[in-house]
């Protein structure tokens, strides 16, 4: 055999690389449709492009991408934005958000991958989540005072974030998730940029009021389900009732 297991290792990480990547494209062309191709006028755009150049993504992709979804182009985004509700194994609550030119052929997919669980009518659950905005960001001195940050931006409430949590959050730094009204996204992404916090999510999303009860073994099922997902292509985001 030599070395074959390692060049399918390389091939396994190649492909998870190149998936990630072409998220962060579609993040991009999606953010410009929505809010407008200057990234300090549109904070989820500005999120998306910073983690787009941590990724090693060129400028030219990045630039094509926000032309793309701004329509001022050659080429016009096609993508249309589909959501899912159901749930996960364990009845874990679930809401899967995608981004596809192809309605037809995601809504298929995603059907074959909720095989283990429960996918449509029956498992609509949104009412099991709070819809808000979520921004996170990370601050260089660890010992920052968060709630009054939090305070200071408009943010309605706060969450602790640690690099385990987050890995765009840099281990040493004050980590946090602020949640806000949907309306007021941009306005708490700009006061902390302008404050010395570095945005890395700018969005509007999903939360969970409870989380139900797993043990280990539960757990693990639920996040090889979610992982799952978060592989498919056409994913954009999993809002899940699980810590």
């Amino acid at each position: 055999m030599g070395r074959q297991w390692l060049h399918a290792k390389r091939a396994i990480v190649n492909l998870k690389k190149g998936q990630a990547v072409g998220k962060l494209v579609k993040e991009i062309t999606v953010a410009a449709k929505l809010g407008g191709p200057d990234p300090a006028g549109n904070a989820r755009l500005f999120a998306a492009t910073e983690k787009a150049r941590k990724a090693s993504v060129t400028r030219d992709v990045i630039e094509r991408a926000i032309a793309k979804g701004a329509g001022t182009g050659g080429e016009k985004s096609n993508l249309e934005h589909i959501t899912y509700e159901g749930y996960a194994p364990h009845k874990v609550p679930v809401i899967v958000e995608c981004m596809t030119d192809n309605v037809q052929r995601t809504v298929g997919e995603i059907r074959v991958l909720f095989k283990r669980g429960v996918l449509g009518a029956a498992g609509s659950n949104k009412f099991l989540f709070d819809h808000l905005g979520i921004v996170e960001a990370h601050h260089p001195d660890a010992k920052i005072d968060v709630e009054a940050a939090a305070i200071e931006a408009g943010a309605n409430d706060f969450e602790m974030l640690t690099h385990l949590q987050n890995d765009d959050i840099p281990a040493g730094c004050a980590g946090a998730r602020f949640l806000t009204d949907r309306t007021a996204v941009h306005a708490v992404s700009v006061w902390l940029k302008h404050n010395g916090w570095a945005v890395v999510t700018s969005e509007i999303g999903y939360v969970a009021k409870q989380f139900p009860d797993l043990d280990d073994a539960s757990r693990a099922d639920v996040g090889e389900f979610l992982q799952a997902l978060e592989d498919h292509d056409d994913v954009q985001r999993v809002w899940a009732a699980v810590k």
